[in-house]
């Protein structure tokens, strides 16, 4: 019970200090872009876990035409009396989470959006078992309106994760005929992945789940289906404060329905998005 209290008030004190304060709702804070404080409402937490992958350049698939991952030691403690990696990647590398600017010429970058953005409600849509019968499956309204019969309503302005399975996969890619996350392990060559589909998003954003803020989560490359060459999902979705959120994992340890996530990560100027810690918040 003690370590629970511990972690309870940790959170609570990181909340805090990354929103300004907690009071109010998202929904009108009345601050501007980008400025230091936002108005949020949070419950209690006891639990914390990792939703992202370690940024490792040996085990990250690098999406094709990205730039490569490098690390390299700069400074050691034996030599140099500290030590110092030099970081090399593009801002999508990874988990990583995207800025309506990655898509829209005149939407938001990372350095003008609110604290308040990067905490968001959040739920968990389980669609394994139809990733199972079709690694390219769409889901569909009747899949988010089966959710809400069983779970109650979606939360406004939220984080939908969906979880696929796929993450199982993760590592580089070695070759077009075997299972890698390129093909969610199919063994395709072909780029191969499940998402949202386009109806899905729209009616998303129709019911406010989708606001003024929100996000489309996944533990594939992100939200689109694999056949959607134009990503037309991630296009609808990053408007406004919205995010995606790509390279998810560890979707099992949040709950359904009553979970939260914090998306720490660098806000670059001009900062298309950036690879993160994404954190799960649990009660």
């Amino acid at each position: 019970m003690r370590r629970r209290s511990t972690i309870t008030v940790v959170i609570a004190l990181v909340l805090t200090a990354s929103v300004g304060y907690l009071a109010g709702s998202a929904a009108g804070s009345g601050v501007s872009a980008g400025s230091g404080a936002h108005q949020i409402s949070t419950p209690a937490f006891s639990r914390v876990v990792f939703l992202s992958h370690p940024n490792n350049p040996a085990q990250i698939p690098v999406f094709p035409g990205d730039p490569a991952f490098r690390l390299s030691t700069v400074f050691t403690v034996p030599n140099d009396g500290f030590y110092l990696q030099y970081v090399q990647e593009g801002e999508h590398t990874g988990t990583h989470y995207s800025a309506p600017c990655h898509f829209h010429v005149q939407g938001l970058c990372a350095e003008q959006l609110d604290p308040g953005d990067f905490i968001l409600p959040a739920v968990v849509v389980d669609v394994r078992d139809k990733v199972a019968q079709n690694v390219d499956y769409h889901v569909t309204v009747a899949d988010l309106t089966a959710w809400e019969n069983a779970y109650g309503p979606l939360p406004k302005e939220a984080a939908i994760l969906l979880w696929t399975g796929c993450d199982r996969f993760w590592g580089p890619e070695i070759g077009d005929s075997i299972p890698t996350y390129y093909n969610c392990g199919s063994a395709d060559g072909r780029f191969r992945q499940p998402g949202f589909s386009e109806r899905a998003v729209r009616w998303l954003i129709e019911q406010g789940v989708l606001g003024a803020r929100g996000a489309l989560g996944t533990d594939t490359f992100g939200p689109d289906p694999g056949d959607d060459p134009n990503f037309v999902e991630t296009w609808l979705t990053l408007h406004r404060h919205r995010f995606t959120i790509e390279n998810m994992t560890n979707l099992d340890a949040m709950p359904t329905t009553g979970g939260w996530i914090v998306i720490g990560g660098p806000r670059n100027r001009h900062g298309s998005g950036a690879p993160s810690t994404i954190f799960g918040l649990t009660s």
